[in-house]
């Protein structure tokens, strides 16, 4: 009798188990990811990241020339105050959803000081802190554009424009940049009149950063006049994506906030700064823009981080300004560095390397003549890191995927320091090379 009846209870039990399992299968195939976050794209050099880590673990030495990561941590007057701000008995709570007034203070400050041929710097009531430039980028994306509108990108640039504007069911318009590596106002303006010519939808809005990543060409101070003078004329909403401000090597650098007042500017602690794990940029809006953005910035991100948006505070005193300035002498070295190996390079025309105005990259082309299908940009980075053990990144990342661009370009970091540059480079040299053999063996088959 009690076997009978264990044996009702376990049947019992496996019966619930089934129904259970089933119910699950059911909810299963009803959860799926959305179409919004299967179709964005990865960003490709994290993908490059990953894999160079793994060989790390594995004990190789490999050598960091993929990720824009600077070498150095936040200045130490920096990385102090934050220090001091978690010892003293106080809560490091919310923040106005702007950000910490005496922050914006300084940024204001900042541009009254950097900018000479600015009238009149941004008042604070118009800067935003974000949680690193990514946050400004979805709160200006999302408070200037809605679903369908088109948004003009350079046909060479920053991943993360292309995949969040995608995700947000934008339209983008790649506009191709010019033999200088450059989108200008005569790139554009082609661009707008053949859309007009093709009864397309016009261009509701332009992104576009100035020192450029991947390419580090920068718009000299007509060219972006130029620019703003034309998306102010045809009520095209310019963003000016401006966080490699500060690095650049000879030229001077001019800020959108100079010739519009109806521009967006976006800047970050991440790059000149050297804090991007602290998660903290900044934004300087029109002020028709405030309130809705105050709302999204409200209900996205509530602040920035306040143990970050407190130790910055330190960005701009004598001491920490001394640092970064020598930040970027080292920067300039190893940028030459990179410049004088490629040039020996005589498989490689000069003309397919951009410039390198600004930024810590320098973006090559590999030309027709040193690749073959099958064997491009892709194959060769992908061969570096698994031969030489030096991790360079893809075009694919960063150029138009309607064409074959990605394919044949490649851009390298020099943020990683002398040593790492040095090194990078001379593993990059025996392999050249090899490559080369696998190329002209590959088209000897065809």
């Amino acid at each position: 009798m009690v076997v009978h009846s264990l044996a009702l209870h376990l049947t019992a039990q496996a019966d619930q188990q089934c129904y259970c399992q089933k119910l699950l299968s059911q909810l299963s195939s009803k959860m799926s990811v959305s179409r919004r976050g299967a179709s964005v794209e990865s960003f490709k050099v994290m993908d490059v990241l990953r894999r160079a880590n793994e060989l790390q673990e594995l004990g190789y030495d490999v050598l960091h020339c993929e990720v824009g990561q600077p070498e150095t941590g936040a200045p130490q007057a920096v990385a102090q105050a934050a220090i001091d701000a978690l010892n003293e008995p106080r809560v490091l709570g919310y923040t106005d959803a702007f950000g910490l007034m005496p922050l914006r203070e300084k940024i204001s400050e900042h541009y009254r000081s950097n900018y000479a041929s600015l009238e009149k710097a941004p008042p604070a009531s118009r800067i935003v802190v974000t949680t690193g430039s990514s946050g400004a980028f979805l709160l200006a994306f999302t408070s200037c554009f809605d679903a369908g509108d088109v948004v003009a990108i350079a046909s060479s640039g920053y991943p993360c424009y292309r995949n969040i504007l995608s995700a947000l069911d934008c339209e983008l318009a790649s506009v191709p940049i010019n033999k200088e590596f450059k989108l200008t106002a005569d790139e554009l303006q082609r661009e707008m009149r053949r859309r007009e010519a093709a009864n397309e939808k016009s261009i509701k809005g332009l992104i576009l950063s100035s020192p450029s990543n991947p390419t580090g060409a920068m718009l000299d101070s007509d060219e972006l006049k130029e620019l703003c003078r034309l998306c102010d004329d045809n009520d095209i909403l310019f963003i000016s994506d401006e966080i490699y401000h500060g690095i650049s090597y000879g030229k001077e650098e001019a800020t959108a906030l100079q010739y519009s007042q109806k521009a967006f500017v976006i800047n970050s602690f991440s790059k000149y700064y050297s804090m991007s794990g602290w998660r903290l940029g900044w934004m300087v809006i029109p002020d028709t823009f405030v309130e809705g953005i105050n709302t999204l910035q409200q209900n996205m991100f509530i602040n920035a981080p306040t143990i970050s948006q407190t130790a910055a505070m330190n960005c701009w005193n004598e001491e920490t300004i001394a640092v970064l300035k020598g930040h970027v002498a080292k920067y300039s070295v190893c940028r030459r560095i990179v410049l004088d190996e490629l040039a020996r390079i005589e498989a490689l025309n000069p003309e397919n390397i951009a410039p390198a105005d600004g930024a810590f990259y320098v973006y090559v082309d590999l030309g027709d003549e040193n690749c073959s299908p099958g064997l491009g940009s892709v194959a060769m980075c992908a061969c570096l890191l698994e031969e030489q053990y030096v991790a360079f990144t893809p075009g694919n990342d960063f150029e138009d995927p309607a064409t074959i661009l990605g394919d044949r370009r490649f851009r390298i970091s020099y943020a990683g320091g002398f040593e790492t540059v040095r090194q990078a480079m001379e593993r990059f040299h025996r392999f050249w090379p090899e490559w080369l053999a696998k190329v002209r063996d590959a088209k000897a088959v065809k």
